[in-house]
């Protein structure tokens, strides 16, 4: 089928799921730690607001952290699970390239990374109607995660889609905005970021950016705006799109992403972290019905190692993925966000996903929508 995704909601058709085949580790170094800024450790009250070793305390700007082999295994697990249920729903799913175990680095002329397999796949690629968008990376280490996608991307664009890449960032430290990490932190998983080093390849601040910043309304895409590179991207967005879409600003909403935040679940209905949050969407947005999700009973985190780095705060499950206006895949885990959902007139789909927190995503994450029956269709005059 030809490219077609204008929305959250709609009927879906295909879609992307990620692949986590030989993740070994998480790198730690200054785009990650500025990445997972937000993440505060207090969220955990296991642990101490301070709990994660400073990078200085590893002798560098670069230290490995380990993952299990255990819950790489279990993640590979759910990730069948979540390609069987959406297949059951009527869903062709695409998977990514897996990363070759020998492929251990990235380089560019700037600096080197440890490579991450294309797991969180809504992150580097926005889908606009009928244009694939690859967006400018903030992690280093994913730097051509897009390039995973390519068989599947070049399938669309031989049945004719639009196929762009935003301008890639040299990502030097110069290169990053560090006013949202120094100004708006109470504590948390990072150190403070105060020591950016030298390149012969600054060229200043530059655009960064991910496709999970967007909310999708048909012609209308709200967008996060935390940082002066995410500010950049958005004014690339604006002159690549007019005519075609329009673009909502909303500040500092998050560090980043908005899919853990404020989800639309179909016209009129959004799910949303809290009637704060609300507050700060563009004004036809407050009008629309707002389910936000209770308190969750129970703990149903599993528990894990002191070595073993969270990177999502507790509210991860709010990451449902839609597959139609009335149908929604959510965490088996949850059932009380179920039956919220279910008490507004949706179905809610079980699904299980133990490791949110140790892999940074949730159903949402884990999916690009590539084809969906919905149209641009203007949702907020």
């Amino acid at each position: 089928m030809r490219l077609n995704s204008f929305d959250e909601w709609s009927p879906l058709k295909e879609v992307i799921v990620g692949s986590a085949e030989n993740y070994v580790s998480h790198e730690r170094e200054l785009s990650f730690d500025l990445f997972f800024h937000d993440n505060i450790a207090k969220d955990n009250a296991s642990r101490s607001e301070w709990y994660y070793p400073r990078l200085t305390a590893n002798g560098g700007n670069r230290a490995s952290q380990p993952i299990k082999q255990r819950y790489v295994d279990e993640l590979n697990e759910d990730l069948d699970g979540i390609v069987k249920t959406l297949e059951s729903l009527g869903a062709t799913v695409h998977r990514p390239l897996p990363l070759d175990a020998a492929t251990a680095e990235v380089r560019t002329p700037a600096w080197t990374a440890s490579v991450v397999p294309p797991l969180n796949v809504r992150d580097n690629t926005l889908i606009a109607g009928n244009e694939i968008i690859e967006t400018p990376p903030m992690i280093r280490s994913r730097y051509f995660e897009t390039q995973f996608l390519t068989p599947v991307f070049q399938r669309y664009f031989e049945q004719g889609a639009r196929w762009t890449v935003m301008p890639r960032p040299l990502m030097t430290d110069a290169s990053f905005d560090l006013s949202y990490a120094r100004s708006t932190t109470a504590g948390g998983p990072t150190e403070p970021i105060e020591d950016p080093q030298p390149s012969p390849y600054d060229v200043g601040l530059e655009l960064m950016f991910d496709g999970a910043q967007c909310l999708r309304l048909g012609r209308d895409l709200v967008v996060n705006v935390s940082t002066a590179n995410h500010a950049l991207a958005c004014d690339w967005l604006e002159r690549h799109l007019e005519g075609r879409f329009r673009i909502h600003r909303v500040h500092r909403l998050s560090d980043s992403h908005i899919d853990s935040m404020v989800l639309a679940l179909r016209p009129g209905t959004l799910l949303v972290r809290s009637a704060e949050v609300a507050e700060k969407l563009p004004e036809p947005l407050r009008k629309w019905d707002l389910i936000v999700p209770p308190t969750p009973e129970h703990n149903t985190f599993p528990q894990y190692d002191d070595d073993d780095l969270i990177l999502t705060s507790p509210y991860i499950d709010l990451n449902v993925l839609s597959v139609s206006p009335d149908t929604v895949l959510v965490n088996e885990a949850c059932p009380e966000l179920a039956r919220e959902l279910e008490r507004h007139g949706f179905t809610a789909v079980p699904v299980r996903h133990r490791h949110r927190r140790l892999f940074g995503g949730g159903f949402h994450c884990f999916t690009l929508d590539t084809v969906r029956e919905g149209q641009a269709e203007d949702y907020l005059s």
